[in-house]
C-alpha cells in the first residue's frame, strides 16, 4: 500500500518551483488544463511522493486544500468501498473508473479529513 499526500495551491507553478528548488523534489509529471493551469502534478523525492494541483481544479471543491490518497490493489477496491458504506462512512465521491486509469472513491473520516482510495498507482505506473 502507498499513501500519498495531496495538496492544492493557489499558485501551483510557484509551489512546483519551490518544492523542486528548496526541497529537491523532482517533477516528472505535470498535467495542465487547456489554458495552462496545473491540474495535477506528481513530485518525487527518494521513495516518497506528493501530488498537487491548483485550487479550483479537481477535488478541492469537496476536499479542501489537502487530502490523502491511499493506493490499494485493484482486487480490494470494491470490497473496501462496501466496507466503508456499510460502516456509514460519508462518501464524498462515489466509486468510479477514472480517465487516467484505475478506480477510486473519496470518503470523509470521523473528524472531517478527506481520504481518496484508488487502484491507480502513480508510483508504479510508467
Amino acid at each position: 500500500m502507498t499513501v500519498i499526500p495531496t495538496i492544492r495551491y493557489h499558485d501551483a507553478d510557484k509551489a512546483l518551483a519551490w518544492l523542486t528548488s528548496v526541497l529537491g523534489f523532482t517533477s516528472p509529471e505535470v498535467y495542465r488544463s487547456d489554458d495552462g493551469v496545473v491540474v495535477h502534478a506528481q513530485l518525487s523525492r527518494g521513495n516518497g511522493m506528493v501530488m498537487l494541483g491548483s485550487v479550483g481544479h479537481g477535488l478541492d471543491v469537496v476536499t479542501g486544500p489537502a487530502s490523502t490518497y491511499v493506493v490499494v490493489d485493484d482486487m480490494e477496491i470494491d470490497a473496501l468501498y462496501e466496507i466503508a458504506k456499510a460502516a456509514g462512512v460519508e462518501v464524498v465521491r462515489e466509486l468510479r473508473s477514472e480517465d487516467y486509469g484505475g478506480r477510486g472513491y473519496t470518503i470523509r473520516d470521523p473528524e472531517g479529513h478527506v481520504w481518496s482510495v484508488g487502484s491507480y498507482d502513480p508510483v508504479n505506473t510508467a
